[in-house]
């Protein structure tokens, strides 16, 4: 394939490994030929994941012992070749650091992602929240009204649940949520996988 793929990254850590893993599969199965890593320009949490987090991750595998851990040092050595070949690229900028709702994306950033990419992935609670700008929705709104209809390109949100804003899910599968956990919207035990196709040229024009 000859995707261009993008990784809105939220924390270092494991989450980081299983955001490598992602951009490991996107590239070896062909489905994309470059994933580019959205990564924080400085950390407002202790948590949030910069350019240097990653490289030394990944250094960090390639490092593991081949006898002990033959998988993660083969992931490591593997990632360690799609960055010098440019298979993966880091990017990192303050807005991803920010408070603001996405809407507010910088127009340069916005321009980039319009024009370079054929989807996003957007990981995590503190992401999502801002794409939906931090603001009460009615769950069952459609993830294509709050997001998709402005985000600059096709989008896909990887969200463990952890704060109480939504949108895009189905009634009964919330009815269902309720009626197991009194706490389904904050504690992690759900999550959602939801899909825009992005503003296109709409979203350029405003």
């Amino acid at each position: 394939g000859d995707g261009k793929i993008d990784i809105i990254v939220d924390n270092a850590g494991f989450e980081l490994v299983t955001d490598l893993a992602l951009a490991d599969h996107l590239v070896a199965s062909g489905v994309a030929r470059v994933v580019t890593f959205q990564l924080k320009g400085h950390p407002t949490f202790v948590s949030d994941a910069l350019e240097k987090d990653l490289l030394e991750t990944v250094q960090h595998y390639a490092s593991l012992s081949p006898e002990k851990y033959p998988n993660a040092h083969a992931a490591g050595l593997r990632w360690q070749k799609y960055l010098e070949e440019g298979k993966w690229v880091c990017h990192e900028d303050n807005f991803w650091c920010q408070p603001s709702p996405f809407w507010e994306m910088p127009n340069p950033l916005r321009a980039d992602m319009k024009d370079r990419c054929d989807l996003a992935f957007v990981k995590g609670d503190a992401n999502y929240r801002r794409l939906l700008g931090d603001r009460y929705w009615d769950y069952s709104a459609p993830f294509q009204d709050v997001v998709g209809c402005y985000f600059p390109c096709p989008v896909c949100s990887l969200r463990t649940l952890k704060a109480e804003v939504g949108c895009g899910m189905d009634e009964k599968q919330v009815e269902r949520a309720r009626s197991l956990d009194d706490g389904w919207m904050v504690n992690g035990r759900f999550g959602v996988v939801q899909v825009g196709t992005g503003a296109g040229e709409i979203g350029a024009e405003e």
